[in-house]
């Protein structure tokens, strides 16, 4: 298969818990969650101005706690939808009795830096918000066109919260970083973290694979504001803010 066919096919992936639930139900909750995804990052941007104006730290304090308000409502209604469906990071986060293929346990790398890719040698695929017919709405992440058996990093330093497998997103890790967003690592042929291991930036914790819903071998990265799925924002935006230099 030709390059470019193959970046517009390897993006894919099926918002399997969403197509689940009727169509009444499902878009409910969508365009809910779309509202406050919209609502956090007009509320972080806010908080992010006030910081580098060197506002009162009052005022900063009260934009954050209007941020983190709308960060609860959003997480616990995507909890409970999720596990009223089904999905595996609602249900079963540490991935027990799910065969999740396990490698061997890394350690930080000797030079850590704040922030960095999520893999190497790589071309993007399908990127945040694109339309295609192996998905119920929207792309939800960035695909990363990788061969098989790539080594898959931590952008920033966290708290792995997340290793499960057994949906569309295949075997899968998400990690939860200082400034409170979280970001998912797809479709991994191996996981070789556990869940509640810190990690550092540019730590190895998996390998790249074509697990779950995908028609090649590829890393789907996704950055949320919750575990959940319908809380993803584009996270090309969200690692140049961290400095992080992705080639297009």
């Amino acid at each position: 298969m030709r390059p470019h066919r193959l970046g517009a096919a390897i993006g894919a992936v099926l918002l399997v818990a969403l197509t689940a639930a009727p169509a009444d139900a499902r878009d409910s909750v969508r365009d809910r969650a779309a509202r406050l995804v919209q609502e956090h990052e007009r509320a972080r941007a806010q908080a992010d101005l006030l910081r580098r104006s060197d506002a009162a730290p009052k005022r900063v304090r009260a934009a954050e706690r209007r941020r983190t308000a709308v960060r609860d409502r959003l997480w616990n209604m995507l909890r409970a939808h999720g596990r009223a469906l089904g999905d595996p990071v609602a249900v079963n986060p540490s991935g027990r009795g799910a065969s999740c293929p396990k490698g061997r346990a890394t350690a930080a790398p000797r030079a850590v830096s704040r922030w960095t890719a999520p893999t190497r040698g790589y071309w993007l695929s399908a990127g945040y918000a694109a339309k295609g017919s192996r998905w119920q709405n929207r792309h939800t992440g960035q695909d990363f066109a990788v061969g098989a058996g790539t080594p898959v990093y931590a952008v920033g330093a966290g708290e792995v919260r997340v290793t499960t497998c057994g949906d569309g997103f295949g075997n899968q890790i998400l990690i939860r970083h200082r400034d409170g967003y979280f970001t998912q690592y797809a479709h991994l042929s191996r996981i070789d973290v556990r869940k509640g291991q810190r990690v550092a930036a540019g730590q190895r914790i998996g390998l790249s694979g074509a697990s779950g819903n995908v028609t090649g071998p590829h890393l789907h990265f996704e950055v949320r504001i919750t575990p959940y799925l319908g809380s993803a924002v584009s996270p090309l935006p969200w690692l140049k803010r961290k400095s992080v230099r992705v080639v297009r």
